[in-house]
């Protein structure tokens, strides 16, 4: 009978075979090698097999008490199980090697070679696609390559310099960006992008041109404010006394943070715990009774804003607590107490009367050199004041920064000194100044002048290895879909990636700050627009520019 050829079988033979062909000359050499060790083995056990061999008695008792005496030979089939089992373990054990070695090369950590080459080259297919995959004419379609990483938002933090690719080219960008900014909702416009790893400018649209910036004014105070006092800094409230007249006196440190709530979740300096302390000292002198008042004269000049009362910003003063909110809000507009001062005077001795302490109702006073200090609390690090301020577009800090600029450059702390001092603290970094007016720090002033280059060359020098000062500028930027004035906004973009200061007055609209785009690269951009007659339109202009810079990998 013929048993026909199974078609599977007839298929795997050719590779059989050549498996077959490969492996013997293994096989032969591995059992030439593994032979004498056998030899040796088998001569070695051999004795003490012999010691295990069965054995019966000499004699067997017959019924008449007589033995039969005989040998006994080693069973046949004993020996031949012995021999078989040998020569099995033996062609086992050469198998076993021989298909260990064919399987081979393997490097000095056990691992096949074969499976490194597999990783090596399945590296290159790993990822997602970010590019044209169309392969060239004669060779394979490449396969997908691995998704860039991002590079740090800020080049050179943590002490290593982070490499980032070049800027996108100026005529493919221009190509991208030019016609979302010719949208009809902009009146005059001054747009530019730069690379931030190098600082060249790679778009422009009239980017030398002032033009009213609105709160991206804030980039500005941040920039100064750490370069005069460094991010390091903290405002210090103080409460002193006067043993003569026993007069305690709270003073002012420009502290718009300063709280009086329970709750303390972002570690503000507490009312609460200035007053704690100033019972203290208090009682260890014996003082049970005291005069309260409140000194505000580090600010000299009008606390209101040319803008008037607003519910933007509160008095500019150095003293106040929780920014003199009326309601439990911690950024936004929202109603303010008349006097920031004496309010935040009011509650501090409601709180020392908590301790034991009866005080007078407050009112202004100046504290001496005769005062000593009693107690003190201490805001935030500058550095965290100043990432609150642009995450949240907070003016009343921005205001308080402003002056603390003016404060440390020893210029009158008011709206002309803190101007001159941001000036002269952006000077010093050599930044383009030209056409730039300061009159506020916040931006609420339409008096203002800005212009997209200063704003970018900011931003680049923010993010320069060489001035780690003045990082928080950057990192204080409300990041797209996520933080602060940009939560609501790219929630079907460039979620993410765009971190950006905002800035709406009526009929101006602005946007400035950093991206990442689609290869990788840091760009920092700045896009200002006055004479707009439809904000909602505007934003979303200036809004869909940020995008198309993330989505570009223009070349």
């Amino acid at each position: 009978m013929v048993v026909p050829e199974l078609r599977p079988w007839r298929a795997a033979r050719p590779h059989v075979a050549r498996f077959t062909g490969a492996v013997r000359p293994r096989l032969a050499r591995t059992a030439a090698a593994v032979r004498p060790r056998l030899a040796r083995t088998a001569a070695a056990v051999r004795p003490r097999l012999a010691r295990l061999r069965p054995s019966r008695p000499a004699g067997v008792a017959t019924a008449a008490g007589s033995r039969i005496t005989r040998s006994v030979a080693w069973p046949a089939t004993w020996s031949r199980t012995w021999r078989f089992t040998v020569v099995a373990a033996t062609a086992g054990t050469v198998l076993a090697a021989g298909a260990v070695t064919a399987a081979g090369p393997w490097d000095s950590t056990g691992r096949r070679t074969a499976e490194q080459d597999r990783a090596v080259a399945l590296e290159a297919t790993r990822g997602t696609d970010h590019g044209d995959t169309r392969g060239n004419a004669g060779t394979p379609p490449r396969g997908p390559r691995t998704a860039p990483s991002a590079p740090s938002v800020l080049t050179g933090l943590g002490g290593g310099a982070t490499t980032v690719k070049s800027a996108p080219g100026g005529k493919a960008l221009t190509g991208t960006l030019a016609p979302l900014l010719k949208s009809p909702a902009f009146g005059d416009l001054s747009a530019s992008v730069v690379d931030a790893s190098t600082g060249r400018s790679v778009y422009g649209d009239d980017p030398g041109a002032a033009l009213t910036p609105a709160s991206t004014t804030k980039i500005a105070t941040a920039v100064a404010v750490l370069t005069a006092l460094g991010p390091d800094h903290r405002l210090t409230t103080r409460a002193t006394f006067e043993p003569d007249t026993k007069e305690v006196i709270l003073v002012g440190g420009g502290d718009p943070t300063l709280t009086a709530r329970e709750k303390n979740p972002t570690g503000s300096a507490s009312l609460r715990d200035l007053a704690g302390r100033t019972a203290a000292a208090l009682a260890e002198r014996g003082v049970r009774e005291v005069t309260l008042s409140y000194d505000t004269t580090l600010y000299a000049g009008g606390e209101r804003h040319p803008i008037g009362v607003n519910p933007n910003l509160a008095a500019i003063t150095p003293l106040m607590a929780d920014e003199a909110r009326v309601n439990d809000s911690v950024s936004g507009p929202a109603d303010r107490v008349a006097d920031p001062a004496a309010d935040a005077a009011r509650k501090f001795g409601a709180l020392l009367k908590g301790h034991g302490i009866k005080a007078t109702p407050p009112g202004p006073s100046k504290s001496t050199a005769r005062a000593g200090a009693l107690a003190t609390v201490s805001s935030p690090p500058l550095a965290t004041l100043v990432e609150r301020m642009l995450t949240n577009s907070d003016n009343d800090l921005a205001e308080a920064l402003a002056r603390q600029t003016a404060i440390a450059a020893g210029e009158r702390a008011d709206f002309l000194g803190a101007s001159a001092a941001v000036r002269a603290q952006l000077q010093k970094l050599g930044v383009p100044l030209k056409g730039a007016a300061f009159k506020d720090g916040s931006g609420l002033d339409r008096g203002n002048r800005l212009t997209a280059g200063l704003l970018t060359a900011l931003l680049v020098k923010s993010g320069d290895p060489a001035h780690p000062e003045l990082r928080p500028a950057l990192t204080g930027l409300p990041v797209a879909g996520f933080t602060g004035t940009l939560t609501g906004r790219y929630v079907d973009g460039a979620a993410g990636v765009v971190r950006a200061k905002t800035g709406t007055l009526t009929g101006v609209n602005a946007l400035a700050g950093t991206v990442v785009d689609r290869e990788g690269r840091l760009l920092a951009f700045a896009f200002l627009a006055t004479g707009t007659t439809d904000p909602t339109a505007a934003q979303t202009a200036l809004d869909k520019a940020a995008t198309a810079l993330a989505a570009c990998g223009c070349r």
